[in-house]
């Protein structure tokens, strides 16, 4: 094709910068320094300003080099080859990123039945007169697909701006392209089943909405005869809650059965494995509750990825990805022989905690506020500031700032649901004072408890067991009246919140 062609000095360092922006997750601080370096403008620019900027100056290099009639990866070296395959890629993203989004709805919508894709044919074109071979524009047409549900999953659905909740979305992204998209598009696009995810959390967190996340943003091929992306990413994504069935039952939801293989099973059951396909997820709610026999079974069909219906010899095969979640402690699962080593050994490819809300607010207070709005938004279906203060303020009231939201957002939720129609919300009453030593472990594990707090709650422990100020002062080291006021400052805590 004739010389072969260089980019200038500046625009291999833009392209560069561009590149690696294109390979870092972007909810991570990195990220955010590469934007403010590529879009040239101030670091108090907001994030919507900063991509606009980038995009033009993108776009505008790509117009350049079309003027050029050198807007094609071919007529470049091997280095520059590389820098403007993904400039191009990202300019087709944000060229059709309306297009992805109204795609997403409308199939959101349509559910399981795979909607055609009107703007697939230009999309490729570009990709191709780009130099894009035809199986590679196909690939990586999937992969921006990918990548804009990937981040409307996560960007939209688990919102927050605590650090634990950025630390989570960062997670999440993580988990689906692995921290180098560069080295999944290359080798792991086609072999994330393999990598099993264990989600841990308190039971309202929002365990379900991070599964969701993960199950709805893998890779699905576009079959270009059709039209259409092969699978909805709706069909993709299956949920079975385990704690929802009697233990003789299980079994047959996750494996199915046919007919006749047990009293009532009057016809053959299809159970969610076989339902999974090999580009989908299935996502396993309190697993932590499944006996052993049925964990041994899972760590089969997790290790050989085959299975047989209950009644049946016939070998299956399983050929999708496993989410697991529970709400339960598993270290004393595991330590009370509950949970299997080897069970969890295979579903801990990656361990991703979900906050629960207590943290969240303890280290950004605002973060409330923000979850207010967004669940006004959910119910209302529209932005509706005198609605969301009527709530904030009804919150403010009671159960009041301080109040620690023991059901978490799905506490949350209810309880502007109640304000919605009584006016107030009094808070779980039930739940207010949980058993002390599973308060203390609970602020541990959140990293929310302050010195005083941790004292005054082990003093009171050891004051109930043993039931007096000296006992406990010889077990702790500490002076007799600094027992005491630790253990009075406890009771002056308690009897504040019962008040309230």
């Amino acid at each position: 094709m004739g010389t072969t062609r260089r980019l200038s000095p500046e625009d291999r360092e833009f392209f560069r910068d561009l590149a690696e922006a294109a390979a870092t997750n972007p909810f991570s601080d990195v990220y955010t320094e590469l934007q403010l370096k590529i879009a040239g403008c101030g670091r108090a620019a907001p994030a919507g300003e900063l991509l606009r900027h980038i995009v033009e100056r993108v776009s505008g290099k790509v117009r350049s080099l079309e003027a050029a009639g050198s807007a094609n990866v071919n007529l470049f070296g091997s280095d520059d080859h590389e820098l403007l395959r993904r400039a191009f890629l990202f300019d087709v993203y944000h060229r059709f990123l309306r297009d992805f989004e109204r795609l997403m709805g409308n199939q959101a919508a349509a559910g399981e039945s795979s909607l055609p894709v009107p703007f697939a044919g230009e999309a490729l074109s570009v990709l191709d007169r780009r130099g894009f071979a035809p199986a590679e524009a196909l690939h990586c047409f999937a992969i921006l697909y990918q990548v804009c549900r990937a981040f409307f999953f996560i960007d939209r659905a688990l919102v927050g701006r605590s650090e634990p909740m950025k630390q989570l979305r960062r997670h999440l992204w993580n988990n689906v392209f692995t921290n180098d998209i560069r080295m999944y598009e290359r080798f792991l696009w086609n072999r994330m089943e393999d990598f099993s995810t264990m989600l841990f959390g308190e039971t309202g967190t929002g365990k379900g909405a991070a599964a969701a996340a993960i199950g709805q943003s893998g890779f699905i091929p576009f079959d270009v005869k059709k039209g259409v992306f092969v699978q909805s990413f709706v069909s993709g994504f299956k949920v079975l809650n385990l704690s929802q069935f009697p233990e003789s039952l299980i079994e047959s939801e996750l494996f199915g059965h046919r007919k006749g293989a047990f009293t009532g099973a009057v016809e053959a059951h299809e159970g969610i494995l076989a339902r999974c396909s090999s580009h989908g997820a299935i996502f396993l709610d309190e697993v932590g509750d499944v006996s052993v026999p049925i964990q041994i079974k899972l760590l089969h069909v997790l290790q050989e990825r085959n299975f047989s219906p209950v009644g049946s010899h016939e070998k299956m095969r399983f050929r999708g990805r496993i989410i697991a979640a529970t709400n339960r402690p598993l270290e004393s699962l595991r330590s009370g022989g509950q949970f299997r080593d080897d069970f969890f050994y295979r579903l801990c490819s990656d361990v991703i905690t979900v906050p629960s809300l207590r943290q969240r607010i303890s280290e950004e207070p605002g973060e409330i506020d923000d979850l207010v709005e967004l669940i006004v938004r959910r119910i209302t279906g529209e932005v509706s500031p005198e609605i969301t203060e009527r709530v904030r303020r009804a919150i403010e009231v009671s159960p009041g700032r301080g109040y620690t939201w023991p059901g978490n957002v799905r506490e949350l939720e209810q309880a502007v649901r109640h304000i919605l129609v009584t006016g107030d919300y009094g808070g779980d009453v039930a739940a207010v004072q949980p058993d002390l030593c599973k308060r203390l472990q609970a602020g541990i594990a959140d990293g929310v408890l302050e010195a005083a707090e941790l004292m005054s709650g082990y003093c009171t422990l050891l004051y109930r067991r043993y039931g007096t100020y000296e006992e406990v002062a010889r077990r702790t080291n500490l002076d007799r009246r600094t027992v005491k006021a630790y253990i009075r400052s406890r009771q002056a805590g308690r009897e504040s919140e019962l008040t309230t």
